[in-house]
């Protein structure tokens, strides 16, 4: 790292050790004695389901509110139904995985302060005996046409989710439009669609993190890797977190989203999610400290701030 990096990094991290005392009242980490009026309060978090099944929020959640004194209230919901919940005004913080439909969050007003926090893939699970032969092939359009063309089961999420967004996003780069009696929409999670998958003996695409916490669970095997395994780089899989606009909706608790979002984003809650484990497999994988940090992860992608006047 050079000289001039170091000294950005450490100026930018005290800026915002500096910031996040001016918002709680004391220190970013210290214990809930230092922050007045913080103790006791509730923080709303919309998030993915997969944060949920997997077991990550417990791991995640637990440390936070004993260092300040608080609850938060996780509600897993699909990407989209997070959103609109925070749209509504009905939570404080929303960490998801799906980068359109947070762009339009922030395009729209409703969310401020977004970071990475975290990423896996996704990937195309079905039965062992993969009757339809996409095992190997190593493209998820090539898989999906498969299954189109030859009328396989496929269980979808059916729910906006992100989950559900990429799948549809690799749907429209085969130049298939799922209908008919093979494509089955539930509407439900992750784990209750690997479920259904897993009876029914159809095919799914899951994120590899609900996978592996429930492999133990299901016969589904993995037939189309993502980036993590060398896979396609469609089936990447990258995490945000927001916090919902105090001018939007004056109701919400920006201050306790914004220590919140500090943690997540900290040493701390980045060592967290690293060594997260579910039958002995990594999870998730941390993106939020990064020595070459991406400035684009605080706004919608393709922004650009340059002005056109003189």
């Amino acid at each position: 790292m050079t000289k001039h990096r170091r000294e950005f990094l450490a100026a930018l991290g005290a800026t915002a050790t500096v910031g996040l005392a001016g918002c709680t009242g004391g220190s970013a980490l210290g214990d809930s004695n230092e922050m007045p009026g913080v103790a006791g309060e509730t923080l709303t978090l919309t998030t993915t389901t997969s944060t949920y099944d997997t077991g990550l929020l417990d791991e995640l959640n637990a440390p936070f509110e004993e260092m300040y004194g608080v609850t938060v209230d996780s509600v897993a919901q699909g990407t989209g139904a997070a959103l609109e919940t925070a749209r509504n005004g009905d939570s404080d913080v929303v960490m998801v995985h799906a980068r359109s439909l947070e762009d339009e969050f922030m395009r729209e007003g409703y969310g401020v302060n977004r970071r990475d926090i975290m990423f896996n893939d996704f990937v195309v699970v079905g039965p062992e005996d993969d009757p339809v032969g996409i095992g190997g092939v190593g493209s998820a359009t090539e898989a999906f046409s498969t299954i189109a063309d030859q009328g396989a089961t496929f269980v979808s999420r059916g729910d906006n989710s992100g989950t559900h967004t990429k799948e549809l996003a690799i749907w429209g780069a085969a130049g298939v439009e799922p209908s008919g009696d093979w494509y089955r929409e539930t509407g439900q999670g992750m784990g209750e669609v690997l479920n259904v998958a897993n009876e029914s003996g159809g095919y799914t695409l899951s994120d590899r993190g609900t996978y592996l916490s429930q492999r133990s669970e299901i016969s589904l095997v993995i037939h189309v890797q993502g980036p993590i395994e060398g896979g396609p780089e469609l089936l990447a899989n990258p995490y945000g977190i927001l916090a919902v606009n105090p001018a939007a909706h004056d109701n919400v608790n920006y201050d306790l989203a914004m220590a919140y979002i500090g943690y997540i984003t900290s040493p701390e809650g980045q060592r967290r999610i690293e060594e997260y484990t579910a039958n002995g497999e990594q999870l998730f994988y941390p993106e939020a400290l990064s020595e070459d940090p991406d400035f684009q992860q605080y706004v919608p992608e393709g922004w650009s701030g340059n002005s056109t006047d003189g």
